[in-house]
C-alpha cells in the first residue's frame, strides 16, 4: 500500500492529474508477457476501481494479451511506455464479449451497429479516458464485419457516453475501426497515432468532439470520418466538431508508425486506389452541423469528402489551410443523393453553407477533376471557394470531354461512380449559388477537356479563376439549366 501512495504522488507530479488512487494490474494477477490473458484481470483492476468511486487502472510495461476490456465511469486506463495492449486471437471456448442486439441493423454496416465485440468498450458512461504512451495493437481482431460469436472487430468503441479522452497513445492493426464512437458528447482526441488496416476515426452521432494533433494512417478505409447513422434507433446530428492539424494519408499499413512510408500496395478493397482521407458521410440519416476542419495535411489518399446521402442536413461547414499530394482521386467531393438508407418516409437531405479555403493539392488524379454534385430534386447551395490551387496529372482526351455523366442517384458516394468526368477542373451539375474564388488549375501533361462543366447550375460565380486549355479546347461547358454564370477577372486560356 505504501509503495502504491508512493507511485500516485510520483504519478501526479510527473502527469500533473489530480492525485487519485492508481490500481496497478499486476496488483490484479495481469503478466503483461505476451502469453497469459490478462483481460480478466484488467477488467478486475477496473471493477475495484469503480468500488472506491473511480482513479486510474495503471498498465506498466509490458505485452497484456487480452480479450475485451470494458470501461466504466470514471476510469482512466493509463497505458505506460513500454505496454501493449495485444487483441489475442478467438479461440472455441474464448474471445471477445458477443455483439448485443440491434433492431436497427438494417440501416447501416454491421460494425457500425455494435459495440460490446470490441477490445475495449463502454456504453453509456461518463468521464472516461485512455492515456499514456503505449501502444493498442489490435492484432487478433478482424477487419471484416464478423457476426461469429467471440470475434472482436474493433478496438475502442463507446456509446452513449460523455466527457470522453483519449491521448497520446499509439494504435495499430485495429480491425474495422480503430475508434467508433457512438452518440458520444465531449470527446477529445490529442496526439494520437494510428496505423491500421480499415477505418481510423469513427465519429458518429457524435457532439462536442475536439481532433487535434493526430496522425491516422489507413491505406483501406478513412482516416477521419465523421458519420451520422442511425444506429442508435433515432436521428442524431453529429455536430460542434473541430478537426484540426492532423495528417492523414494511405501508405502501406505499419509503414507510417515505423516510419519507412511505403508504398507498394496500391489498392483498397472497394473499386480499387488507397484511401485514408477525412470525410463526412457516408451514414447520414442525420445530420452534420457546425463542423472546422483547418491545417490538415493529406499524403497518398483520397481527396476531401463531404457527402449526405441518407435524409441528413449538412450545412455550416468551414474548411481552411488544406495541403494535399498524390491524391488518388478527386481532390474535392462534395455529394448531396438519395441513397435513403434511413427509416421510411424519410425525406431526402440537404448541404448548404459551406467554406473551403487555402487548399494546395500537388499531383492528384485528373479523371474524376473536383464534383459538387446534387441530384435533379435536390440542389447543393451556398458554398464558396477560395485561395484554391490545383496540379493535376492531365491526360484528359477529346473524347473524355465529350461525356455526360450518369446521375446514379441511390449509389454509395463516391467519385467512380460517375465515371470520367469530362472536365479537367470542376464538374457542377444540380447547385444553386457557387462561388469560385483565386482558384488557380494546372496539369503536368496535357489536358484536352474543358475546365468547367456545369448542368442545372443556377448563380455560378467565378472571380480570378485561372485555368491552362489545350488549343482548340473550349474552356467550359455549360449544359442545361445553368442561369446567373459570371467570370470576372478570369483566365482560361492557354
Amino acid at each position: 500500500m505504501i509503495k502504491r501512495l508512493i507511485f500516485s504522488a510520483v504519478f501526479f507530479c510527473v502527469f500533473g492529474y489530480a492525485l487519485a488512487a492508481v490500481y496497478n494490474v499486476k496488483d490484479y494477477g495481469a503478466k503483461g508477457d505476451g502469453k497469459q490473458i490478462d483481460s480478466p484481470y484488467i477488467n478486475d483492476a477496473i471493477e475495484a476501481a469503480v468500488k472506491n468511486g473511480g482513479g486510474t487502472v495503471f498498465l506498466p510495461a509490458g505485452t497484456y494479451l487480452s480479450y475485451s476490456v470494458r470501461m466504466k465511469s470514471n476510469i482512466t486506463l493509463h497505458l505506460d511506455a513500454g505496454c501493449v495492449l495485444l487483441a489475442a486471437y478467438p479461440e472455441e471456448a474464448n474471445g471477445y464479449d458477443i455483439a448485443e442486439d440491434n433492431e436497427h441493423n438494417k440501416f447501416q454496416d454491421f460494425g457500425h451497429s455494435h459495440w460490446r465485440n470490441s477490445l475495449i468498450w463502454g456504453i453509456g458512461l461518463e468521464n472516461i479516458a485512455i492515456v499514456g504512451q503505449g501502444r493498442i495493437d489490435g492484432r487478433g481482431l478482424t477487419r471484416e464485419e464478423s457476426r461469429l460469436p467471440g470475434v472482436g472487430n474493433k478496438a475502442v468503441s463507446f456509446k452513449l457516453c460523455k466527457n470522453v479522452i483519449i491521448k497520446d497513445i499509439q494504435m495499430v492493426n485495429c480491425g474495422h475501426f480503430a475508434l467508433l464512437a457512438t452518440g458520444v458528447d465531449n470527446m477529445t482526441l490529442n496526439n494520437v497515432w494510428v496505423d491500421t488496416n480499415r477505418d481510423g476515426f469513427d465519429i458518429d452521432c457524435c457532439r462536442n468532439v475536439r481532433i487535434s494533433d493526430c496522425s491516422v494512417n489507413s491505406p483501406w478505409d478513412d482516416a477521419i470520418v465523421l458519420k451520422s447513422s442511425y444506429a442508435l434507433g433515432f436521428f442524431r446530428d453529429t455536430e460542434n466538431i473541430t478537426i484540426t492539424n492532423c495528417f492523414v494519408s494511405g501508405y502501406d499499413k505499419g509503414s507510417v508508425i515505423d516510419g519507412t512510408f511505403e508504398r507498394y500496395e496500391p489498392q483498397a478493397p472497394d473499386q480499387g486506389y488507397v484511401t485514408g482521407r477525412i470525410k463526412l458521410g457516408t451514414e447520414s440519416s442525420g445530420g452534420f452541423r457546425n463542423i472546422t476542419i483547418s491545417n490538415c495535411v493529406f499524403e497518398r489518399c483520397r481527396g476531401l469528402a463531404l457527402e449526405t446521402v441518407d435524409g441528413g442536413l449538412l450545412e455550416d461547414i468551414v474548411i481552411d489551410n488544406i495541403t494535399m499530394r498524390d491524391i488518388v482521386n478527386a481532390p474535392i467531393f462534395l455529394r448531396l443523393g438519395s441513397r435513403m438508407r434511413s427509416p421510411k418516409g424519410t425525406a431526402i437531405g440537404k448541404m448548404r453553407r459551406i467554406t473551403i479555403s487555402n487548399v494546395n493539392v500537388y499531383n492528384a488524379d485528373s479523371r474524376y477533376s473536383c464534383i459538387i454534385s446534387g441530384i435533379p430534386d435536390q440542389c447543393i447551395e451556398d458554398v464558396s471557394f477560395n485561395n484554391i490551387r490545383i496540379l493535376y496529372k492531365g491526360g484528359g482526351t477529346k473524347k473524355d470531354a465529350q461525356l455526360d455523366p450518369p446521375e446514379n442517384e441511390n449509389l454509395y458516394p463516391e467519385p467512380w461512380m460517375f465515371g470520367t468526368i469530362p472536365a479537367s477542373g470542376f464538374f457542377i451539375r444540380h447547385v444553386r449559388n457557387i462561388e469560385l474564388n483565386n482558384v488557380q488549375i494546372s496539369f503536368q501533361n496535357p489536358d484536352f477537356r474543358p475546365s468547367l462543366w456545369l448542368k442545372n447550375a443556377q448563380g455560378v460565380r467565378l472571380f480570378n479563376y485561372r485555368a491552362k486549355i489545350e488549343a482548340g479546347v473550349k474552356p467550359y461547358t455549360l449544359k442545361d439549366g445553368v442561369e446567373g454564370f459570371k467570370m470576372e477577372m478570369s483566365d482560361i486560356s492557354e
